[in-house]
């Protein structure tokens, strides 16, 4: 039987509740990921986050290919104020440079390819880039 008064400590009655991987905290990881993958075009991460990451970032061109202020507004709060160059921000590059490469193209805006695992932990890594 648990300690009564006593939560979070080790001992006897062990951890009984233990703080997770919140939604904000992922959500918070999938923007910065998406950020990096609109400035640097290509991104390592786990496989975990591939699924998620692939499908904002469809949603991302789609959004783009779109061109209005609403899309523009809706790109903004997924993606972070982070500048590409000094005068081009991410959005920027996105709805000006990365939409002319997928004119014709009705989906498949990003490859994954599979990578050996990390060294350190022997996560499985993924590669995400660009399809053109």
């Amino acid at each position: 039987m648990a300690a009564i008064g006593r939560k979070n400590v080790h001992g006897k009655a062990g951890v009984r509740f233990k703080t997770g991987f919140t939604s904000s905290k992922h959500k918070n990881l999938l923007r910065n990921v998406l950020t990096d993958l609109v400035v640097y075009e290509h991104v390592k991460v786990t496989t975990s986050v591939t699924k998620d990451l692939v499908k904002k970032a469809s949603h991302l061109i789609s959004l783009a290919k779109k061109g209005d202020l609403h899309s523009k507004r809706q790109a903004i709060s997924l993606l972070r104020n982070k500048m590409v160059d000094e005068k081009t921000s991410a959005v920027d590059k996105l709805f000006n440079d990365l939409v002319k490469r997928f004119d014709g193209v009705n989906g498949g805006y990003v490859r994954v390819l599979k990578l050996a695992p990390r060294k350190g932990d022997g996560a499985e890594v993924r590669l995400v880039t660009w399809s053109k």
